[in-house]
């Protein structure tokens, strides 16, 4: 083969090479936690970019889809966003069923959600899928940081209620990835879902039609409305 076949040959094989598809996997993903400790707008902020003061509860469930590249690969998330009130706890299985990951959310301000996230990650061991990856939330970090900082007066009583040691020693203790974050000055939200593209395991994610062409969009299952969302990429 003459040197000009050799390097056409060379030039075809790198276009061929450059032009290979990223490869793309979906990934199921819940959403845990009991009422107004900012799981909506824990996925809002992620999906969107953005934070509603004033938002209303999820009734039922919501889903929502959104796209990371991480490590060379695009990772779909297919997010399905429950509902806190204890009506809702007994629809939580046919949403995390299946499901390849989960994040579970406290209120760092109310001890109360902190138990509830107890329960939710128990629940998860016992009867979720046994590869999933499950990320502790810690949300409304926004509340404290100015006090954390020494920006606030010292003979207030602090608002943390639940300390960032508990929930790191329930992380770890759980085989937990953990966080703590803020949806209304978006601290740490994208590092979560980062995160969790980097830990789960590739060869356990997998094709799902549940998003039927809805994706960045948001569908009250329960209200069955459709609200379209921005489509954007996380990172």
């Amino acid at each position: 083969m003459s040197s000009q076949q050799q390097q056409s040959s060379s030039t075809s094989t790198n276009n061929n090479s450059l032009q290979q598809p990223i490869p793309t996997i979906s990934v199921k993903l819940v959403l845990l936690g009991e009422a107004a400790v900012g799981k909506s707008s824990l996925v809002l902020r992620f999906v969107s970019n953005d934070f509603q003061e004033n938002k209303e509860p999820t009734i039922g469930a919501a889903f929502l889809t959104q796209k990371c590249t991480i490590n060379n690969q695009i990772i779909k998330y297919e997010i399905w966003d429950t509902a806190g009130q204890e009506r809702f706890a007994s629809l939580a299985p046919m949403y995390y069923r299946n499901a390849q990951a989960a994040i579970i959310v406290y209120d760092i301000t109310k001890p109360a959600s902190f138990i509830k996230a107890r329960h939710w990650v128990k629940e998860l061991h016992e009867q979720a899928n046994k590869n999933i990856t499950i990320a502790l939330v810690g949300n409304k970090y926004d509340l404290v940081e100015d006090e954390e900082e020494g920006g606030a007066n010292e003979n207030e009583e602090s608002l943390r209620k639940v300390s960032y040691e508990e929930g790191l020693n329930l992380a770890n203790e759980e085989g937990l990835l953990f966080f703590e974050t803020s949806a209304k000055t978006n601290h740490n939200i994208t590092e979560v879902f980062v995160a969790i593209g980097e830990k789960i395991p590739k060869d356990k994610s997998n094709e799902s039609n549940i998003n039927n062409g809805n994706e960045g969009g948001r569908i009250d299952l329960l209200n069955n409305e459709h609200i379209p969302q921005k489509s954007n990429t996380c990172c």
